[in-house]
């Protein structure tokens, strides 16, 4: 094996030698756009990340065999399999001769990105976020937080009252809850318990923990700061 040649190849390598994470995976080859498509939504769904085909899952340099197909591959992708389009800066580097493709994919601003279906399916659509190394589907809780969280969401007026009281005394007590948990306690519907967590989660009093087969909720920070009494705070957050 030839040594690398530029200080931007030895880079690249290194990068490559560090693995797969929440930022970087790596793509032999693309049999299908709605494959691509799910890799760049999961990274526009987080926090971004760069997408190297090319590159087997050993590390090793395989190359392409045609930059020109699989960029249009890409662009096709992002254009008919994301909702809403995708718009990744494309590179083309030479490492060991070979031609890598390297996919940039900034964390969007109008998340959630959704992965169209070309197959007439019946099934609900789905949106897809990074988790370590592996792109796995977003929850429902992670969907609303996404959208709460965009730009261009309307104000938050928070109202806490004894559904929220019960939960800060609970999480207190045991640390962390589930949707599920909540709506036993308070005895309300999961959508309404959803509803009221994730609302939280953008007060910034509630953190949600998303795990490849496990997602709770628990405070954001010290326990102690949660509302107690009746305020009103930036978010618009009062007792009812």
């Amino acid at each position: 094996m030839s040594l690398p040649r530029t200080n931007r190849e030895r880079a690249i390598l290194e990068e490559i030698s560090d693995g797969e994470n929440s930022h970087v995976e790596f793509k032999r080859k693309f049999t299908s756009h709605e494959k691509i498509a799910r890799e760049l939504i999961a990274f526009a769904n987080t926090h971004g990340g760069r997408l190297f085909i090319g590159i087997d899952d050993d590390h090793s340099v395989v190359g392409v065999k045609s930059e020109k197909e699989e960029i249009a591959m890409i662009e096709h992708a992002c254009e008919f399999y994301c909702d809403p389009p995708i718009e990744p800066r494309i590179e083309i580097v030479e490492v060991f001769g070979k031609d890598v493709i390297i996919v940039n994919v900034p964390e969007s601003h109008e998340k959630p990105h959704w992965l169209v279906e070309q197959n007439d399916s019946n099934e609900a659509r789905q949106a897809f976020i990074r988790l370590n190394d592996k792109t796995v589907a977003a929850s429902k809780e992670v969907i609303r937080v996404m959208r709460i969280n965009r730009p261009d969401a309307p104000p938050l007026t928070l109202v806490i009252g004894r559904l929220e009281r019960t939960l800060f005394e609970y999480l207190r007590v045991n640390e962390r809850i589930t949707v599920k948990e909540f709506k036993k306690l308070v005895n309300v519907s999961e959508r309404r318990a959803s509803t009221i967590l994730v609302r939280l989660v953008r007060a910034g009093t509630l953190h949600l923990h998303t795990f490849e087969k496990d997602e709770f909720f628990s405070f954001a920070a010290d326990p102690d700061a949660a509302p107690r009494h009746a305020h009103k705070g930036g978010n618009g957050t009062h007792n009812e």
